[in-house]
């Protein structure tokens, strides 16, 4: 008879994980149950190569908050003693999602026939990133599953909230800046042309001003395919730079060195790092995958850099904090922390404060960057196209004195 690889709990919330002989998985739990167990997951054993297999290319990203809920119902329904296998089952059903639907699906397969369920998840690194595929690895190691999963669904809640915080911050100055700014070309284009026919009916000297926007907008009618283009080009080229290592590293270094903005995303990628590397050491990951996984994790090249130098800063025997402060990056406040948080044995508590104040910190300087972006936009506003309908109609006011004269 085959042999059937289980993790369950006993009555007093103990987890337990074998192996078991049995006809078939239902013949198997059946035994488990027999013994007074909540079955967690019970699946076929077999050799660790067949059940790892290709990542799939299909597939893709999903939203953060499906995830969220994907997380949090499986966390539920291995705590309420479904098998895992039926779980999935249950979720590849309801969910509606079509591209994530067909994801579930597969990884039920992949269970059914062996993988564990983190081999399963790793088929799929376009909808299941590192961190994801790590914490559910080290829930079935320790045989809380379940507690990992709806840790991971707190911290992926955590993160979306602060994500949507910045963006929220962003929308309206980028809103109102691109409004500006096709309202400033269409009167470009479209309306400075018709007062410059109407200026050369009148004939005499324009104005200073009116003469510069009226050549501005000359160059602008004339060669507006050739300007299109290069901004077209620019845009091309400035994207493929970025995906470059290189142009990555600039990118994201530019960033963090921006005024008032950079200030922001500095706080947004401390934040992640600390509550990314406490939910893995709370979880039982060792550190140092811990620290690769955070690395990968990061969304920008200059901490990715920083974490991987304390990585291996660590494996050569120092301590989280030296290489963090040589880094230049994190905060000293951060670092000192981090030192008390290792000396006291209480890490992971020391980095879910950092975190929970850097979260905070980040709502306080997105509502201050509202404040101060919306009358600075408004003063923008006023500048830009209350010059050119001015400059348009300086002509007008001489006009005007010379006929009253």
């Amino acid at each position: 008879m085959p042999n059937f690889r289980y993790q369950a709990k006993d009555r007093t919330g103990k987890s337990m994980a074998g192996v078991i002989e049995a006809s078939d998985s239902k013949a198997a739990a059946d035994v488990l149950r027999k013994q007074d167990l909540i079955i967690i997951a019970v699946n076929p054993e077999k050799s660790r190569t067949a059940t790892l297999g290709k990542p799939r290319k299909g597939g893709g990203k999903v939203k953060l908050t499906e995830l969220v809920m994907f997380s949090r119902q499986i966390a539920t329904m291995i705590d309420s003693g479904i098998p895992l296998m039926q779980s999935l089952e249950i979720l590849s059903e309801q969910i509606e999602n079509k591209s994530f639907k067909t994801t579930v699906s597969e990884l039920k397969k992949s269970v059914a026939t062996g993988s564990s369920f983190y081999e399963a998840l790793a088929k799929h690194p376009r909808t299941f990133n590192p961190l994801f595929i790590n914490m559910a690895k080290a829930g079935e190691s320790s045989g809380a599953l379940d507690d990992i999963m709806d840790r991971l669904a707190s911290y992926l809640e955590k993160t979306d909230s602060l994500i949507r915080k910045v963006k929220s911050a962003m929308i309206y100055p980028i809103v109102v800046s691109s409004m500006a700014f096709i309202i400033t070309m269409l009167m470009m284009l479209k309306v400075v042309p018709v007062f410059k026919d109407m200026f050369n009916d009148f004939g005499g000297k324009l104005p200073l001003p009116t003469q510069i926007l009226i050549a501005i907008s000359d160059a602008l009618t004339k060669y507006f395919v050739i300007w299109f283009s290069l901004m077209v080009g620019g845009i091309i080229l400035f994207i493929q730079f970025i995906r470059t290592q290189k142009g990555a590293m600039v990118f994201d270094r530019f960033k963090l060195r921006v005024p008032i903005f950079g200030m922001i995303i500095r706080k947004v990628a401390v934040s992640k790092f600390s509550r990314t590397l406490a939910t893995l050491v709370k979880s039982g990951v060792p550190i140092l995958s811990a620290l690769e996984i955070v690395g990968k994790t990061a969304g920008n090249k200059v901490v990715e850099q920083a974490v991987e130098k304390v990585r291996n800063s660590i494996r050569e025997g120092e301590s989280i904090s030296e290489p963090l402060m040589r880094s230049g990056v994190f905060p000293p406040m951060v670092v000192r922390m981090i030192a008390v948080g290792e000396q006291t044995g209480e890490l992971e508590k020391m980095l879910s404060k950092i975190a929970d104040f850097y979260d905070d910190q980040v709502d306080a300087s997105v509502s201050g960057l509202t404040s101060l972006i919306e009358p600075l936009i408004i003063a923008f506003l006023g500048i830009v196209i209350g010059g050119i309908v001015i400059c348009m109609f300086m002509p007008l006011f001489a006009l005007s004195s010379l006929v009253s004269a």
